[in-house]
């Protein structure tokens, strides 16, 4: 049956942008910023995943490993380098200092490893499993199954955890957090660090999805999984993952029943729809500003 095939494979492509929204939506959630430099570091992870499979043959899992290592230092690096001396700075001078990063880490791929694409190695298994009449490759089980794993610790990290009760408060009050003895700057440092390692995370499956890695691969997932953090509501962990699994479903029935070409603009045509309706996104809030 096809549209089970279909169903799945959205989950797995789904299952990818949620992770990459996860990273978006933690960051504007506690940091109130847009870190649009988030699909270069998935660029980063896959290069690095990349050179630890090609270059130093290390086990599939050390270069996963490897991969959320060097994307966890990067991304503290770029939100103390670039984002911390604005952080009273408006809003338009962060976002324009986020596409200048992206565009820094883009062109800085290409100087270090050339534009032209690098084949990504076949390190999962191309096998797959019947379910009734629809085929699933194991590959599309692994990511679906990481997704779920990783929503899972990450929710228990932010209910269950000191470190997540302070980013909790920071999310709500910086200033009162700060009155209560919470060190806000570390507390972003750390939504970084997890961010960029969630990226690390997506890198890998994306490029094993797609095994074609070059220095603006992260570009449109980038896009894509933030697009799928507004859906769900800006600001929400289970908005992410609720509209990334949506956001993927839509575009693989769209590219199997309506058109290839058009299955993007398809995508970003029901985000339009979505916000017209509840412009908070599925599950986002909608907050009252005292003036």
């Amino acid at each position: 049956m096809q549209f089970l095939s279909y169903l799945i494979n959205g989950l797995g492509l789904g299952s990818v942008y949620a992770i990459i929204a996860l990273g978006y939506t933690m960051v504007y959630g506690i940091a109130k910023m847009l870190n649009f430099a988030h699909g270069d570091i998935i660029m980063i992870g896959a290069y690095i995943a990349f050179f630890a499979l090609t270059k130093f043959a290390l086990p599939f899992p050390l270069a996963v490993l490897a991969a959320i290592a060097v994307c966890t230092m990067l991304g503290v690096l770029i939100e103390r380098l670039a984002y911390k001396p604005l952080r009273q700075a408006p809003s338009l001078a962060v976002l324009i200092t986020a596409i200048g990063v992206s565009y820094f880490l883009q062109n800085g791929a290409q100087i270090l490893w050339s534009s032209s694409s690098k084949v990504f190695p076949s390190v999962i298994s191309t096998g797959s499993i019947s379910l009734g009449s629809a085929s699933v490759s194991y590959l599309t089980l692994l990511t679906i199954a990481t997704c779920i794993v990783v929503m899972i610790c990450l929710t228990l990290f932010i209910n269950r955890t000191k470190t997540g009760s302070a980013m909790r408060a920071c999310s709500e009050d910086k200033g009162a957090s700060m009155l209560m003895g919470i060190n806000v700057n570390m507390i972003i440092s750390i939504t970084f660090a997890i961010g960029s390692g969630l990226a690390a995370i997506a890198s890998v499956l994306l490029a094993s999805t797609y095994p074609s890695v070059y220095p603006t691969m992260g570009s449109m997932p980038g896009i894509k999984a933030f697009t799928a953090a507004v859906f769900g509501g800006i600001g929400s962990i289970p908005g992410a993952f609720i509209g990334g699994l949506l956001l993927g479903i839509i575009e693989i029935f769209a590219k199997a029943y309506i058109s290839t070409q058009l299955s993007d603009a398809i995508v970003f045509g029901v985000l339009i729809v979505i916000l017209l309706i509840k412009p908070t996104g599925l599950l986002g809030k909608k907050i009252n500003v005292k003036v």
